[in-house]
């Protein structure tokens, strides 16, 4: 009995090393947004090898879905990026669009989709994916309530990633935040485009991305908005377009009109 209390100790010791040196191993690795402010309360961007929590109300899917695919292009380096969803998110949310990706400017090519047949699978599927070093960035897209995702759950992924140094993204839609080991915890909401001219309305993605946990810092709200052209966040613009400047050889339409009406 007393060898079986001794290699029990004595694995459990090796599991408490193995994330200490983890953790000092990862502990300045950070991949900044873009947002200035954002990335100053995050101590220099997005913590890699470890776990983030995105949630949203069932109707913010499609808002929430896009802000976790930009946080996966910006910490996944360019290597493959691994989406695990259960069978019936697509009743619920819709199927991922390639054509999007492409079109928020992530290669599409680097996506791998997994279905998993219910929770255990779903998390067994990411815990494996996260021990695996070949990969940037593995997402797990979980909706509603689940009682399987637990804080030994939670600690199962965090432990997984801060030993491979791959980060984990959890997207969590429809679902009450619960105590777990995340780096950080979002809600996130679509936020309003700028006011304007309808042919202009089409602009960039904006996010209204509140920061409500942060282990290693202070938390905050802001509005972000994606950069399809550079591929990362950053604060909102006061136009969606850019306006060009008037030429230096007219003569200012505003001096005209005063002189009409004197």
């Amino acid at each position: 009995m007393s060898g079986a209390r001794t290699s029990a100790l004595a694995s459990l010791r090796g599991q408490i090393e193995r994330i200490e040196t983890a953790e000092i191993v990862h502990q300045h690795d950070r991949v900044a947004l873009g947002h200035g402010e954002a990335d100053a309360v995050l101590k220099g961007g997005l913590a890699r090898a470890a776990i983030h929590e995105v949630f949203c109300e069932g109707r913010q899917g499609a808002a929430a879905t896009g802000f976790v695919m930009g946080l996966a292009g910006r910490v996944s380096a360019q290597r493959p990026l691994l989406w695990v969803r259960q069978d019936f998110s697509e009743l619920e949310t819709g199927a991922l669009s390639m054509s999007g990706l492409a079109e928020l400017g992530l290669d599409p090519r680097r996506v791998v989709m997994v279905r998993a047949a219910d929770v255990e699978s779903a998390l067994r599927s990411s815990a494996d994916a996260l021990a695996c070093d070949a990969l940037g960035a593995v997402v797990l897209e979980l909706w509603g309530d689940v009682r399987q995702f637990d804080l030994v759950a939670s600690r199962k992924l965090t432990l997984a990633a801060q030993g491979s140094g791959v980060t984990g993204l959890m997207l969590r839609m429809a679902a009450q935040p619960l105590p777990s080991t995340a780096e950080t915890r979002w809600m996130l909401r679509a936020a309003h485009s700028p006011p304007g001219p309808v042919w202009d309305a089409w602009g960039a993605p904006r996010f209204d991305a509140e920061l409500l946990r942060h282990r290693h810092g202070q938390c905050g709200r802001w509005i972000m908005e994606w950069n399809c052209d550079e591929c990362q966040f950053s604060e909102p613009s006061t136009y969606s377009q850019p306006v060009a400047a008037a030429p230096a050889d007219r003569p200012d339409p505003a001096v005209l009109w005063e002189r009409r009406t004197a």
